[in-house]
């Protein structure tokens, strides 16, 4: 059975295969996704937010994945653990925390000005909507890719399978990035992964399909760009597996003392996808320790900002309930919102 524990020494980032400001664009965001992570976990504890799933150490694979998309005319579609992905796509960072505050089902930001979808909290769910997205661009004529968020847990619903089949047979442009964290909560890929490989299910559908480590922004940024040019001239979707690792419980209220152990943890948190980024991006002569360290601050500052705003945000009007729910009410919203009315405003 294949595995990704980590064996030995994480090997280096080879940040050089990167242009310079790529790089250090990735660096930036990797870290504002890490510090937000860390004020958001905070939030909860303070009864801010009634639950929070954190990304730490999955910053890599969201950041560089998310970097690769054309911001003009691709879309992606997350799950509720994408915040890498929204940062680096410059989403309303208070937009996207209020939906984790519980102020609106979703997100509070512009879909459309930043080509990241609604926050999706169903198992699987941005896959299909993706493909769908996709096969409306293909037959619009546009270029736009779209680009699918899911884990190794979301790869055993039906849907999933559903959504690959049907994109291999009309070759859409998607592409599937499958971040294998190891664990499905509390389940681990072996016992819920047949065969041990979620890239090697693509022939299956006559789709390509690839496997990267998961920590390496570099690898993650070269195997997502190379698969978006495919799809984007015809060649159809592709999988890609980033294998990492959930550092975190799989949310605030877990406890991963019941299901793996320390020892496991500890080897994870050597492979940490920040700190191996910046010795590659030092080596490559792509960063200073001055540099880093105003990237450092900078990173915090914008975190702090996104923390204060969300904490500060006032909730909606309530009438918003009914007024984003379809382009003309129906006779049966116009009687639900006067119940409403009625009873709760």
């Amino acid at each position: 059975m294949p595995t990704h524990e980590p064996s030995g020494p994480p090997p280096p980032v080879d940040a050089g295969t990167l242009p310079a400001d790529v790089a250090r664009s990735l660096y930036r965001d990797m870290l504002t996704a890490r510090h937000l992570d860390g004020e958001a976990i905070a939030l909860q504890r303070q009864g801010v937010f009634p639950a929070y799933v954190s990304l730490r150490g999955q910053e890599a694979a969201q950041v560089a994945s998310a970097a690769a998309l054309d911001g003009d005319n691709d879309f992606a579609f997350p799950t509720y653990r994408e915040m890498g992905a929204a940062v680096s796509l410059g989403v309303d960072m208070v937009g996207y925390l209020a939906s984790h505050r519980a102020l609106w089902h979703g997100g509070l930001y512009n879909p459309r000005a930043s080509g990241f979808a609604p926050i999706n909290a169903v198992v699987g769910g941005p896959v299909p909507h993706a493909v769908g997205w996709a096969l409306g661009e293909q037959l619009r004529g546009g270029s736009g890719c779209a680009l699918s968020y899911f884990g190794d847990g979301a790869s055993s619903e039906g849907d999933i399978h559903e959504a690959m089949n049907m994109a291999g047979v009309l070759a859409c442009p998607v592409v599937f990035f499958c971040q294998n964290n190891r664990w499905a909560l509390s389940v681990p890929v072996e016992n819920q992964v047949a065969g041990g490989s979620v890239a090697g299910r693509a022939s299956g559908y006559g789709i390509a399909g690839e496997t990267v480590d998961g920590n390496d922004a570099a690898q993650v940024y070269h195997a997502t760009r190379a698969a978006l040019h495919r799809a984007r001239n015809g060649g159809g979707p592709t999988v890609i597996e980033a294998l990492t690792y959930r550092l975190e419980p799989h949310s605030t209220s877990d406890d991963t003392s019941r299901y793996r152990e320390v020892a496991e943890e500890r080897s994870w948190e050597e492979h940490d996808p920040i700190p191996r980024m910046r010795d590659g991006l030092l080596a490559a002569g792509h960063l200073d320790d001055t540099t880093a360290a105003r990237t450092e601050d900078e990173a915090r500052e914008r975190a702090a900002r996104a923390r204060d705003g969300v904490a500060a945000a006032a909730p909606p009007d309530g009438r918003d309930l009914f007024t984003h729910v379809y382009r003309e009410p129906t006779e049966e919203l116009g009687r639900q919102q006067r119940i409403w009315q009625e009873e709760v405003a």
